[in-house]
């Protein structure tokens, strides 16, 4: 990290938390406000932990991609259903594009961590997938700089910002 470079907002910890068998939802906005919402099926945090990479249906999340295209605006909640532990993270410099390397296996375990954590609450596997699902080659990833982050968890504590990892 140079000089100039503030330090990432998600800890070790935290990271591993986004990339595991959570919900995430991401949310946008147009330019007359009107928010958007899509649902990822897996996210990748950089080594570094300043970027942060989620992927998505494209064809289930039209209106989120063009705003993202046009705004960059956007705010994502991880959320563990079986513990309602959540975290928010928001940036201002989302970019779209194609999957690339391993990005699609990424999305096959994310999955499977995803039914088994909704498994804990008598869930399905096939009502996981329904959730979760795509078809191959209908994949976006989206790449942002979290500027924010916030504890979610429902409590005295849901909305207090993360302080940034040192």
């Amino acid at each position: 990290m140079s000089a100039a470079q503030s330090p990432p907002f998600l800890d070790a910890a935290n990271a591993a938390f986004v990339q595991g068998g959570v919900s995430i939802v991401a949310a946008s906005r147009d330019a007359g406000r009107v928010p958007s919402i899509g649902r990822a099926i897996g996210c990748r945090v950089s080594r570094d932990r300043l970027r942060v990479t989620l992927l998505i249906a494209g064809s289930q999340a039209p209106e989120l991609l063009a705003d993202l295209r046009a705004c960059g605006r956007i705010a994502v909640v991880f959320s563990q259903p079986s513990t309602h532990r959540s975290l928010q993270l928001k940036a201002d410099d989302a970019v779209v594009r194609g999957p690339a390397g391993d990005e699609p296996a990424l999305c096959v375990r994310y999955v499977q961590a995803f039914c088994a954590d909704i498994a804990l609450l008598g869930h399905t596997e096939a009502q996981a997938r329904a959730l979760c699902g795509y078809v191959d080659g209908d994949l976006v990833a989206i790449d942002f700089t979290p500027n924010a982050a916030f504890e979610q968890t429902p409590g005295p504590r849901a909305g207090t910002p993360l302080a940034a990892a040192r």
